[in-house]
């Protein structure tokens, strides 16, 4: 079993990080000095936190991600191992929350929201 340090910068994905607890994960692990690979589906905000933190001097690179598509997941998850050769950790962070009241009974829309999470696998052999 390889040895981790745990003051040795890890390269971390992190889905779901335009907003909310996505973006103030990124921001501390940015402060921290971890090579960050994150990806969101609102691309604006997206940019927006990645130059800010570069501006700061943060390794941080940005994609467009919808997690509910594969072909997201495996493009991300290329784009780590392409260029920094590994994924140390990944922080499935992304989600929906669908709104409606509890009377609407809208059961696919709360299974979707409880099985994004538990369901999101980057391919085999990419960590």
């Amino acid at each position: 079993m390889e040895s981790t340090d745990s003051n040795t910068p890890k390269v971390i994905v992190l889905t779901g990080a335009s907003s909310g607890i996505g973006e103030a994960t990124t921001r501390h692990l940015a402060q921290m000095g971890h090579q960050l690979v994150i990806g969101a589906r609102r691309t604006d905000r997206l940019t927006a936190l990645q130059d800010e933190l570069r501006a700061q001097g943060a390794g941080v690179d940005a994609l467009t991600l919808d997690v509910t598509r594969l072909d997201d997941v495996q493009r991300i998850a290329a784009f780590a191992q392409q260029r920094y050769g590994r994924i140390d950790v990944l922080i499935n962070n992304a989600g929906i929350m669908p709104l409606s009241p509890l009377a609407a009974l809208k059961v696919d829309e709360w299974n979707r929201m409880i099985e994004l999470p538990l369901k999101f696998r980057l391919p085999a052999g990419r960590v």
